[in-house]
């Protein structure tokens, strides 16, 4: 019996490529694992009306964890127009499957390094070593939202003076997506943020948001990181504005270390820090909970890509060291970015955007080799 039982969670388009690349490596670390397929994506969602089966949540509820590859995913009004005709005006509406495995399995931290490795020509700055957590269920991307607006929410809402000028212009003429952050969320994340700083020896920690403008949400946020911060008193605490930071990113990378915010603002963080250090095809991520996780390489599905092998694997490779750390398997996360640095540092095998011709398995067998 294999040591580790792993749901295999493909997706669409170049997640397919990017995965059999993530095998290659895993083969080659003789790492002891049986993989579990799971039927999750576009596909499932056209034939099915849902992108994630509740067949692949019972694989997912039988395993260690998840390695998942890409999605598709189109605005819910394109996307019904892609269901087959039987399932047409039948009230599906579309779901976002990542998201919906964040919130069923209540993955609350996404995890998401973004390192310079010295030789990759596409670094904006060497030495850059940044590592984002950002609040994987709540905040802006939990799901609450509204159109038409109905009339007992809007009169709900109407206990607040701002929220009346609005219904002049017809509840049906208005969209609501909610923000709702907790205590609890913000403190669970900024606290990983912390205990990360603290086992890695990492400078700062920086709480990001904009407590100035959206001061009820922000401010939660901002106060339960100083009081989180007080059980550290040897690690600075910063705080930034989601803008000025996304331009002391660009102007000064050296000088930040953990950056810790809400979903939306760590998704538009991590993004930014991924291009300091070569574009999605190096960004990683974990979706990790307090039993369960799921890791994943943060570029799409790449349609137009796809079938060609022509997209950097790495990102997924770096998925995949996240995952055996997670594991506990140190020493093979360790040998695998060793190898992945050493195949960068060399430059002698390099996918479309490092400005070479190399195919996804030949990055990922020149990987291996190493191993």
């Amino acid at each position: 019996m294999a040591q580790y039982k792993i749901a295999w969670l493909p997706g669409d388009g170049v997640g397919n490529e990017v995965m059999e690349a993530a095998k290659i490596v895993l083969d080659a670390l003789k790492f002891d694992a049986e993989y579990i397929h799971g039927d999750i994506g576009w596909e499932f969602w056209c034939n099915e009306g849902d992108p994630l089966p509740q067949r692949t949540i019972e694989v997912l509820h039988n395993t260690d964890c998840a390695l998942f590859g890409a999605i598709t995913s189109k605005p819910k009004e394109e996307a019904a127009k892609e269901l087959i005709p039987e399932l047409q005006d039948k009230g599906y509406v579309y779901f976002s499957p990542i998201v919906r495995l964040r919130q069923e399995f209540n993955l609350h931290t996404n995890l998401r390094p973004c390192k310079a490795y010295p030789g990759n020509p596409l670094n904006y700055k060497e030495g850059i070593d940044l590592v984002i957590f950002r609040e994987n269920t709540e905040g802006m991307y939990g799901g609450v939202e509204f159109h038409p607006i109905p009339q007992h929410v809007f009169d709900a809402l109407c206990t607040h003076p701002k929220m009346k000028k609005f219904g002049e212009k017809g509840l049906e003429n208005l969209a609501l997506s909610t923000r709702i952050m907790s205590r609890q969320g913000c403190e669970n994340i900024v606290r990983q943020a912390f205990e990360y700083a603290k086992k890695h020896n990492r400078k700062s920690v920086t709480v990001v948001d904009k407590p100035n403008v959206i001061r009820e949400t922000g401010g939660l946020m901002i106060r339960t990181a100083r009081e989180v911060a007080k059980d550290y008193p040897d690690i600075p605490l910063w705080e930034t504005n989601i803008d000025a930071q996304c331009m002391w990113l660009v102007k000064n990378p050296l000088d930040y270390d953990v950056l810790v915010a809400e979903n939306m603002f760590g998704d538009i963080l991590s993004d930014l820090a991924a291009q300091l250090v070569g574009g999605l095809g190096f960004a990683c991520a974990g979706n990790i909970g307090d039993n369960y996780a799921v890791f994943e390489p943060t570029h799409g599905s790449a349609p137009k890509y796809y079938g060609q092998y022509k997209v950097n694997p790495i990102a997924m490779l770096l998925t995949t060291r996240l995952m055996l750390d997670w594991l506990n398997e140190f020493d093979m996360a360790n040998r695998l970015e060793n190898a992945i640095a050493t195949v960068i540092a060399e430059g002698k095998v390099r996918t479309y955007d490092m400005g070479g011709s190399n195919t996804t398995l030949e990055m990922a067998e020149a990987v291996a080799s190493k191993l």
